[in-house]
């Protein structure tokens, strides 16, 4: 259960309340503020954009398109009302003309009003029962989307083949992978706590890190430099951008997704900061890449923080391209393992120099503490002199 579910219930946005505009969530999140109304237009809301507005702590979202359209039971809308998030559903697609970005408005039960209390547009006003029976009627559509997944998958295969058991088009790196543990960070599903969990491992492992877009900006959080950074360069911060420039040795390597004809929403930002970086062109998601990527360089394991670990997580994506997630899996399995894994296996090991260490400091106390005290020295004393006399009888 995610750890959203326990956020305090939040009250009725007041009136005046700022609207954030955006239809890409993900950018949304880089832009909005606490308290802020989030205006979007996401069908099948997923659960990693819903676990971003709750930690974005906005005060309601209302959705141009049905947060949960039937076709599968997407996790999205469970996450927000679960967190007392107020949720306006399919409002309709001229909301995201009528709403200017940063523009007062108030959330008044499914209707959106202006600063001065015109409506600007109805929508269904989601609840926890309503959310279940939404859910609950898509969990009916499964064996549809099944059978769409594995018609994806197929095409998936014969697409892009090449990559998948040659690594044809992966670019050569500056950083050795070979015969190294590779951790490589989403920011996904309970990202944070896999991340903490890791620190033991991350510290005597001393894995490669390659953060996919997000993921590295989840790096440096926790105050890790990635080694690596992938994806289509749309979400990662420019702080995490900017450490493809310091130093030769030490500097951070980019490399840019783009799609199979060549297109990638982030190259003319990299282009634009003068920044160095490689490209690889795949159908796949940044995250398969960089599994692939780690796998074809000879890696002796990777470490999946953040990813998608099961057929409801590939399908909450809401995208065909989860197919390809699924393949991915398949081919590196023998070298994959997930974060959860790696912290339940690897406790972290007692080395033979940290108990020296750890002995050595009680022995130092020790002394402190004798030759600080008068009478614990007359008495230590005391004992050398009796013991030197036992040992001369004793020969």
């Amino acid at each position: 259960m995610s750890s959203t579910r326990t956020t305090a219930r939040r009250s009725r946005p007041a009136r005046g309340t700022l609207a954030r505009v955006d239809d890409r969530t993900k950018d949304l999140l880089r832009r909005v503020q606490p308290g802020e109304v989030a205006v979007i237009d996401h069908e099948d809301l997923d659960r990693v954009a819903a676990d971003g507005l709750v930690e974005a702590r906005v005060s309601a979202v209302v959705n141009a398109s049905p947060s949960c359209s039937g076709r599968y039971p997407n996790l999205g809308p469970s996450v927000l009302v679960q967190a007392g998030i107020p949720l306006v559903d399919g409002v309709g697609p001229l909301l995201m003309s009528k709403v200017a970005d940063g523009q007062a408005v108030t959330l008044d039960g499914d209707r959106l009003l202006d600063g001065e209390g015109r409506l600007m547009g109805v929508g269904t006003r989601q609840t926890e029962a309503s959310v279940r029976e939404a859910v609950a009627g898509a969990a009916e559509q499964l064996q549809e989307q099944f059978e769409s997944f594995a018609s994806n998958t197929v095409d998936f295969m014969q697409r892009e083949r090449d990559l998948l058991f040659g690594g044809s088009g992966l670019p050569d790196l500056a950083h050795d992978l070979a015969r190294r543990h590779v951790l490589v960070v989403v920011r996904g599903y309970h990202y944070r706590e896999d991340l903490s969990a890791l620190r033991p491992y991350i510290s005597e492992m001393s894995p490669v890190l390659i953060g996919v877009d997000g993921g590295a900006d989840a790096l440096i959080e926790n105050g890790y430099r990635p080694h690596i950074i992938l994806g289509d360069m749309d979400s990662v911060s420019d702080r995490a951008l900017e450490l493809a420039k310091s130093g030769r040795r030490s500097r951070t390597e980019l490399v840019l997704h783009a799609y199979p004809d060549g297109r990638a929403p982030g190259r003319a930002r990299l282009d634009a900061k003068g920044l160095p970086y490689k490209v690889v062109s795949a159908a796949g998601t940044s995250e398969d890449v960089a599994f692939l990527l780690a796998h074809e360089r000879r890696a002796d394991l990777i470490v999946a923080v953040g990813s998608h670990g099961n057929l409801r997580e590939f399908l909450d994506k809401g995208r065909a391209g989860m197919a390809s997630t699924f393949l991915v899996r398949l081919r590196v399995g023998e070298t994959l393992m997930d974060a959860k894994g790696v912290s339940r296996l690897y406790p972290g090991r007692v080395r033979a120099r940290d108990t020296l260490l750890l002995v050595g400091s009680a022995l130092f106390a020790v002394a402190v503490t004798v030759l600080a005290s008068k009478p614990l020295r007359l008495y230590l004393g005391q004992l050398i002199h009796d013991l030197s006399v036992w040992l001369k009888d004793l020969v």
